[in-house]
């Protein structure tokens, strides 16, 4: 593979979409070893843009939130980009295909709730359940999955502070460390599911420009195995 010149289609370019924050900071190394220089100011977290050229005229790059990511990719807006499993198992877009998982965002999704429930309740006579999530449809197929309904309200963040204001008695959500759900009185009750960042493809952009797409995955597949051959030495 030519890095340096990969395969160019006469359209549009190419957009890749990465999200903000820890996992930016994670995928810089990957995005520098697939080869790809962002205009100044991209890594920048003080940076308000949101759209920025590259070393390579065919090929853009915009920074969004991470469930944006998704739809950006879904919907053809953009043509790849980095995205949990969490994120790509929510939406379920038959137009999402992730053909790498970057190893990068490790943490997990999981179930918590408080202590005092978990003392005081036999979670195999659970019928019914109201969970605050920004994972609706994961949270309720989980539960499902145990014959239990899941009523899901749905909140983007501070979702440690459900129980403690009574909104709900368990969240589901991603964790780390713990940490935060211990200094909010939180139990992990189970894992859902472990996360890692994966490298998704608008499913149609990979018909229609395929010399294009493949050479963006073999780039980034590339970067994985030189990460992965450091870390062993």
């Amino acid at each position: 593979m030519d890095a340096a010149n990969p395969p160019y289609a006469a359209n549009e370019p190419l957009v890749l979409a990465v999200p903000k924050g820890r996992i930016l900071d994670e995928a810089q190394p990957l995005i520098t070893a697939a080869g790809i220089r962002p205009a100044a100011g991209f890594f920048d977290p003080e940076s308000r843009r949101l759209r920025f050229a590259t070393n390579f005229p065919n090929l853009e790059i915009i920074r969004v939130r991470s469930f944006d990511v998704a739809t950006f990719v879904a919907f053809g807006a953009a043509h790849l980009g980095i995205a949990g499993n969490d994120v790509v198992g929510e939406f379920g877009y038959a137009e999402l295909y992730a053909p790498l998982d970057l190893g990068i965002g490790r943490c997990r999704l999981s179930v918590a709730a408080t202590r005092d429930l978990l003392d005081a309740e036999d979670r195999s006579r659970w019928s019914h359940v109201r969970v605050a999530t920004k994972y609706p449809l994961t949270t309720r197929r989980h539960f499902a999955a145990q014959g239990v309904q899941a009523e899901c309200i749905k909140l983007n963040g501070a979702m440690e502070l459900a129980p403690a204001l009574g909104l709900c008695r368990r969240i589901v959500d991603l964790v780390s460390t713990g940490a935060t759900l211990k200094a909010n009185g939180l139990v992990e009750v189970e894992k859902i599911a472990d996360v890692t960042s994966r490298l998704i493809v608008n499913r149609p952009a990979m018909k229609t420009r395929p010399a294009e797409i493949r050479h963006w995955v073999d780039a980034f597949t590339e970067a994985v195995e030189k990460g992965d051959a450091g870390a062993a030495a």
